[in-house]
């Protein structure tokens, strides 16, 4: 097999480092919110709804977030009725349930950027789960993991949010000459900025990833060719 099919056909060792990120980075990101106080909540809520469906959005996302790398596992993957009770699980359980619950987390929100940040993304979350399911109904299998691809995109803006942040909060420290409490200070305001180019670079990289994939077959084509 050819290096570019190896990059681009996940296999076990990409799909543990996602594992790994998804468990580690999502554990830290729920447990502000473990002990259900709003007091401890990284992002700001207006009251006690906003904060339960805050609550309901983030543990039904890491739902997601775990089950989501176990789809592109090539050995579950071949085993058609686990993919599917996975596949069923990580849409039903986790994307449908936490999209919903993110929609009015974003419309509660009393920021602009907050609302930019976790509203496009919650419904570009149904939005593609659907068209995943209706391109696997209609035996369009590409389609399908293409929409699939851009869906667990959406859904590991969960890390990849959390990884921005931080950077950022590093990035401006030589330029404001704040000291690291003063930086953290801050995080409230940067996580809104993290939130939305969290799903911008996401979704990038899966375009990237499903165009390179889609152009696979016409190299080999061509190789054979040759």
């Amino acid at each position: 097999m050819d290096p570019p099919a190896r990059s681009l056909v996940p296999g076990t060792r990409p799909v543990r480092v996602l594992l790994v990120l998804a468990v580690v980075v999502g554990s830290v990101a729920i447990s502000p919110y473990v002990l259900l106080d709003s007091g401890t909540s990284r992002v700001d809520v207006t009251g006690g709804l906003h904060y339960a469906l805050l609550v309901a959005h983030i543990f039904t996302a890491m739902t997601a977030l775990v089950l989501g790398p176990l789809q592109f596992v090539p050995a579950i993957r071949a085993n058609r009725a686990r993919h599917r009770r996975i596949g069923r699980a990580y849409l039903l359980v986790g994307v449908v349930p936490s999209g919903l619950f993110g929609i009015p987390v974003a419309l509660l929100s009393d920021r602009l950027v907050t609302q930019i940040g976790l509203l496009i993304p919650a419904v570009g979350w149904l939005v593609t789960a659907w068209l995943a399911v209706r391109a696997i109904r209609r035996g369009d299998l590409e389609a399908h993991r293409s929409w699939m691809t851009r869906n667990y995109a959406l859904t590991f803006l969960a890390v990849t949010a959390r990884i921005l942040v931080p950077l950022m909060l590093l990035v401006r420290l030589p330029f404001t000459g704040e000291g690291l409490a003063a930086a953290a200070d801050a995080v409230p305001s940067v996580i809104p900025i993290g939130q939305v180019l969290g799903w911008v670079v996401n979704l990038v990289i899966a375009e990237i990833v499903i165009s390179r994939r889609r152009a696979l077959p016409r190299r080999r084509a061509v190789k054979e060719k040759l």
